[in-house]
């Protein structure tokens, strides 16, 4: 089964993923697509790509993320040109997990997964809807990051169609998500 999980910076998608697996008896992979895209900045044709792109966005020779981030997230035509850089390697290693864990429940966890070919490919689709207010804390308290620097993040976030998800939750109810889990 392939779970596709959405929502904007901060809202909960790790959490919620973690624990559909524990629920599950660890019988799934959490696939964080975030960790695949930090993962392409250090192939050094997309390293090379970036910096044409972007210009010095490195420290110590490596993506400075932080750097590339106050690039990206002021501009949805700058997260854009990220997006055509980095997305074929990422579209590989997602097939590959795909491929090997076939025997799994494999939950995608993308901020931008409703872009994808795998959001209409995975069996339930669930959107995780939490205020602007309580991400922002989150964001704060786990990144280290100022409200301005948030607000960029946000400026760049995609706007989901609640339509096209099986289910939108403004708060995590695992009793009826693992029925309804169960079910499918």
């Amino acid at each position: 089964m392939i779970i596709g999980l959405c929502g904007k910076s901060c809202s909960g998608k790790t959490t919620l993923a973690n624990d559909l697996i524990h629920i599950y008896d660890g019988n799934g992979i959490h696939l964080n697509i975030d960790k695949i895209g930090h993962q392409a900045l250090e192939v050094p044709e997309i390293k090379e790509r970036l910096v044409k792109t972007f210009g010095d966005i490195t420290t110590e020779g490596k993506i400075d993320r932080k750097k590339l981030g106050k690039i990206v997230f002021a501009s949805t035509e700058e997260m854009e040109k990220l997006t055509t850089i980095t997305w074929g390697y990422m579209e590989q290693e997602i097939e590959k997990i795909l491929e090997e864990n076939k025997d799994k429940i494999i939950i995608l966890d993308w901020q931008l997964l409703p872009k994808t070919k795998f959001f209409k490919g995975s069996d339930i689709t669930i959107l995780l809807d939490v205020d602007y207010e309580t991400r922002k804390k989150r964001a704060i308290e786990r990144d280290h990051i100022t409200e301005e620097m948030f607000d960029l993040r946000e400026q760049a976030s995609i706007q989901y169609d609640k339509t096209s998800f099986d289910v939108v939750l403004k708060e995590i109810n695992y009793e009826k998500l693992k029925e309804m889990v169960k079910k499918i």
